[in-house]
């Protein structure tokens, strides 16, 4: 079975509601026709609500950028998986490297935010990825093994078929560097190879997208490749153009 392409707009900390909804117009009319791609955009909490229901309809699915492992209780600032279930939202973003940098985000904790947003039915996107450093002392794999390992701890094949791993070099985040689409696809390989290790055939089956300054002129080459299933888009998901220009070409 080939498996979908999956590529996602994190929004992170930009939009409003109203540019949000502006956005979100703008992009299903020009993401209809495509057939080939499953697009996803992840806006702030606080447009969540008016994103899903802007998007009602369309081609286009919605994600929360985090999630919290609790039901409820005293964790000021945080959402819970049932939160975003109830508006509407499919998938969450785990682990991304600005919550590992900024916010103390462990492999451990997102492997209990993880359970949590499987136990409610949302689409996981884990993020992993090694640093500059790591790459340049030959950690790459070692680094990756670790993140695997232990942010899907307890995890049962039948829930990975569900959870898309999405592969985001630190240093190619927002610089401007791009790894070539070879040593993108090589990284790949290793992941879905040591996907397999852990959970087996389930492995073939699993999305992993490519995070790593993913643009239109790029996006086209880089999803060719046999392991790269799409991507997770930061700064060229904001303007409905751009991201729409990247999605067609990513399959055309």
């Amino acid at each position: 079975m080939a498996r979908k392409i999956i590529i996602a707009g994190n929004w992170k900390m930009n939009k409003t509601i109203a540019e949000a909804k502006e956005l979100v117009g703008e992009l299903k009319g020009l993401v209809a026709a495509v057939d080939a791609v499953e697009v996803v955009v992840c806006p702030t909490f606080t447009s969540l609500n008016a994103v899903v229901e802007a998007a009602a309809g369309s081609k286009v699915k919605v994600g929360a950028q985090n999630v919290h492992w609790a039901e409820s209780g005293a964790f000021t600032g945080e959402i819970s998986a049932d939160m975003l279930k109830e508006i509407g939202v499919e998938y969450v973003i785990l682990g991304h490297s600005e919550r590992r940098q900024y916010f103390g985000e462990t492999d451990a904790t997102v492997n209990q935010r993880l359970k949590a947003a499987l136990t409610a039915g949302l689409k996981p996107i884990v993020c992993v990825g090694e640093m500059l450093e790591d790459r340049e002392s030959g950690m790459t794999e070692q680094v990756l093994l670790t993140q695997l390992e232990n942010g899907l701890t307890d995890i049962t094949a039948e829930q990975m078929a569900n959870i898309v791993i999405a592969y985001e070099p630190v240093w190619a985040i927002g610089t401007g560097k791009t790894a070539t689409p070879e040593m993108a696809e090589e990284t790949h390989r290793y992941i879905r190879c040591t996907l397999k290790s852990l959970f087996g055939e389930v492995a073939e089956d699993v999305v992993i997208q490519y995070g790593g300054s993913m643009k239109a002129a790029n996006s086209g080459e880089l999803v060719a490749q046999k392991n790269i299933d799409g991507g997770l888009i930061g700064g060229a998901a904001l303007e409905a153009e751009s991201f729409a220009a990247l999605i067609k070409n990513a399959v055309n």
